[in-house]
């Protein structure tokens, strides 16, 4: 029975996987998380079924414990918001980045076999042309960017002769169980009847659901071979102010739509070229990228 840890396991996109490799029973999974983000609940369907060990993927020695053994490894833990990493850039810096050494390091050491790093579309930073491929220049704009695009270097250097590290890097992704991101910000504000805030009002985002994130995530551990790194989106972008109407529409909220000034730390406009997504992992990217977003707000309604 293969052994799989995943660090950030009771995340966001962590437990989905979980969930998703838990299943079954046909894999011996182990998650490590700190718990600063991530939440037991999500981990409600599976907990029976997995180890949980609570701790940080900069603690060396407790690292190396759950690596043990280990044959796959899926490496989520991270400060995972944009805005986050701004208002805490040593914690974004020590996890994103020494963290990421660390899991590499401990992965070399104990033989594990493969490892799946999830990176961001912030290493893109602002480009001029679309849809954006991997090869396009990386001049990420802020401080998640920066220590994503770090993290896949360390990848690439570390991993050389030792094991296989695979880079996937996500669109903006939405379901179930997420906060503090556009979409759950919105359909709280809406639920509330409160302003939903637009920066900047032009903004186009590539939505991709959280089921095919963990499936392109479990088939890039199960590929022979595939290059890396891959995007992983749908490359139709959807605009924020569509976004808000629809959100404002499903909730029957009488919220208005607020413009502000842009922030300039983030990236207004991302469409991913899905190509080698196609060809990497067989997927085909979604016609409607946000056709499950009503499950998504009522799950937001319901929590």
């Amino acid at each position: 029975m293969p052994t799989i840890l995943v660090t950030g396991g009771a995340g966001f996109i962590g437990s989905h996987l979980v969930d998703r490799l838990a299943a079954g029973n046909s894999n011996q999974v182990i998650v490590l998380d700190n718990l600063r983000r991530g939440r037991l609940k999500n981990l409600a369907a599976s907990l029976s079924r997995i180890t949980f060990v609570e701790g940080d993927i900069r603690d060396r020695a407790k690292l190396e414990a759950v690596t043990r053994n280990v044959d796959t490894i899926y490496h989520l833990a991270a400060q995972s918001t944009v805005m986050g990493a701004v208002s805490d850039t040593d914690y974004s810096f020590t996890t994103n980045v020494t963290g990421t050494y660390e899991v590499l390091r401990a992965a070399r050491e104990m033989g594990v076999q493969k490892l799946i790093f999830t990176s961001s579309r912030e290493v893109y930073g602002d480009q001029d042309r679309f849809p954006v491929s991997e090869t396009a220049q990386l001049k990420p704009k802020n401080h998640y960017g920066v220590s994503k695009l770090a993290g896949e270097l360390y990848c690439q250097v570390l991993s050389s002769g030792c094991f296989q590290a695979r880079v996937l890097r996500l669109a903006n992704v939405y379901g179930s169980r997420d906060f503090d991101r556009v979409i759950p910000t919105y359909a709280n504000q809406a639920f509330q009847g409160e302003p939903l805030t637009l920066y900047g009002g032009d903004q186009l985002i590539d939505f991709i659901h959280i089921d095919h994130v963990v499936e392109a995530l479990i088939r890039a551990a199960t590929r022979d071979s595939m290059l890396s790194p891959v995007n992983v989106g749908t490359g139709r972008p959807t605009d924020l102010r569509t976004l808000a109407s629809k959100i404002i529409s499903l909730t029957r909220s009488t919220s208005k739509l607020v413009i502000e000034r842009s922030r300039a730390i983030e990236v207004a406009k991302f469409m991913a070229d899905t190509r080698l997504q196609k060809e990497c992992l067989g997927m085909e990217s979604p016609v409607d990228p946000l056709k499950h977003l009503p499950d998504v707000v009522q799950s937001l309604e319901l929590r």
